[in-house]
């Protein structure tokens, strides 16, 4: 009887060794790290607009500029479900190695993305009079918002098309191609600017057309990027039963995301009825878990794509490997990310403001900083596992149980049962909550009712397309 011989991936992997190899975890940061340095450059989109209208000599454009990029950054991090779902469904045709399945799945998602980005534009007068009812801003600073909203939401088909290419080039594992991209976003805005604010004095209107310059352009390269590796060179046809079951999976990721953004929002906009300093002080404390988010959202994207990749080979071992290595990765980003706290948040907060209320204040709720990352990195980890395995309703579905059985009571607690020096601690104590609930719901998910070797249920062209092509 012969032997079987192993396959020269699993001979490189050493799948037998519960540390990995150094190829394993080089393979990880190779997809982790260009990300990592994504997410540090994306927020510079919004930073040069404010940078350079911030030495016009009127405040009202920097106002204006910063609150009319708020409410589009919201809109479209909404959006964000169409890059999840696409990495999940490419990583497991990349391991299927099927070219075929990975076309068919950036066109369809290519085409709700256009869909998408085609009603955002019919529906800017809609968000925004729900955006001011909510915000209410003076007169004169809703005129300039509100023009240059109108001008950045001509944008959303592109903004949507690259969140596809995003997802199809994460689930390639060919994130180095991500980063370059959005590096090419960035410095377009930056020319923009300097051409329409500082050039033309087109103040408000320059800075959003120069971010629309920016998202046009970063998506046809992208679509050009992923022309050429997937070698589109045939017509298509949209498949009805994939079509249906993709718009699942994306409503049940934006169900997920928008639960998200409310108890985020919540920790801001409630603590208003605090005091004006706590709104100061949380939105100080936020940042740190935007800080917390650089890292360990890098170890989730490489989580998606390896695990998504394993399943579709249908290596159950390499499911464990990946699953083991990268919660390896996220428990270190964790321990280090609560150490630097621990050391110098003082300092990171006297970076973020020098209002002495604030900073006093601030101090006051860092032992929550401490221990944020230890009880967080469990969700950041597993929503990258649940995307690897196309496992998007139960992502909904714990998300609101968490946020129904566990922020919410402890929210109502903090509002109704503290006092009003402690109530802040009270909505600190509901995100940690939150936050450790949604890890623990999950890992249980996992536990009792998912299998994570087996494939998940995925979409086929047809017989004759298991070939690459």
């Amino acid at each position: 009887m012969s032997q079987t011989t192993p396959s020269k991936n699993e001979r490189t992997l050493h799948l037998h060794r519960f540390w990995g190899s150094w190829p394993a975890h080089r393979k990880i940061f190779a997809i982790a790290l260009p990300m990592i340095i994504s997410n540090i450059a994306a927020p510079l989109l919004g930073l040069v607009d404010t940078a350079i209208i911030g030495h016009l000599p009127d405040a009202i454009y920097l106002s204006a500029v910063a609150l009319g990029a708020m409410v589009v950054s919201f809109i479209f991090l909404l959006a964000i479900f169409l890059r999840m779902t696409t990495t999940g469904e490419i990583a497991r045709a990349f391991g299927r190695e099927n070219l075929a399945e990975q076309r068919q799945v950036s066109l369809h998602a290519l085409t709700f993305a256009l869909a998408l980005g085609a009603t955002l534009i019919v529906l800017t007068p809609v968000l925004l009079e729900l955006a001011w009812w909510l915000i209410a801003p003076s007169d004169e600073l809703k005129g300039f918002a509100s023009h240059y909203i109108e001008i950045r939401m001509w944008a959303a088909p592109a903004a949507l098309i690259n969140l596809v290419v995003l997802g199809v080039l994460l689930g390639r594992q060919q994130s180095r191609h991500a980063m370059l991209l959005v590096i090419f976003t960035n410095a377009i805005n930056v020319t923009a600017d300097v051409i329409l604010i500082l050039g033309l004095d087109m103040n408000v209107a320059g800075a959003a057309w120069a971010s629309v310059a920016a998202e046009v352009s970063t998506a046809v390269l992208g679509l050009w990027m992923i022309r050429k590796l997937l070698h589109f060179k045939q017509s298509w046809q949209l498949q009805r039963h994939y079509f249906q079951r993709f718009l699942g999976m994306n409503r049940d990721v934006f169900l997920r995301s928008l639960i998200l953004q409310l108890c985020m929002a919540t920790m801001t906009g409630y603590a208003a009825r605090f005091g004006d300093i706590y709104v100061a002080v949380n939105a100080v404390l936020m940042q740190f878990l935007m800080l917390i988010s650089l890292g360990l959202d890098g170890i989730a994207y490489a989580v998606e794509a390896l695990v998504g990749a394993a399943i579709g080979r249908g290596k159950r071992a390499e499911v464990s490997y990946w699953l083991r290595l990268t919660l390896l990765w996220s428990c270190v980003f964790a321990l280090s990310y609560s150490s630097v706290f621990w050391l110098a948040g003082d300092q990171v907060i006297t970076l973020l403001t020098d209002l002495p209320e604030v900073i006093s204040t601030a101090q006051r709720y860092l032992p929550w900083i401490y221990v944020l990352p230890l009880l967080g990195h469990w969700s950041y980890y597993f929503d990258g596992v649940f995307i690897g395995l196309g496992y998007t309703r139960a992502m909904r579905d714990t998300m609101a149980a968490s946020a129904l059985l566990v922020f919410a009571p402890l929210w109502c607690i903090a509002a109704f049962g503290f006092s009003k020096e402690n109530a802040n601690h009270g909505l600190w104590l509901a995100l940690s909550g939150f936050l450790l609930a949604r890890g623990v719901s999950q890992w249980l998910y996992l536990r009792l009712f998912a299998k994570p070797h087996t494939s998940s249920t995925h979409y086929s062209t047809s017989k004759s397309s298991s070939s690459s092509s």
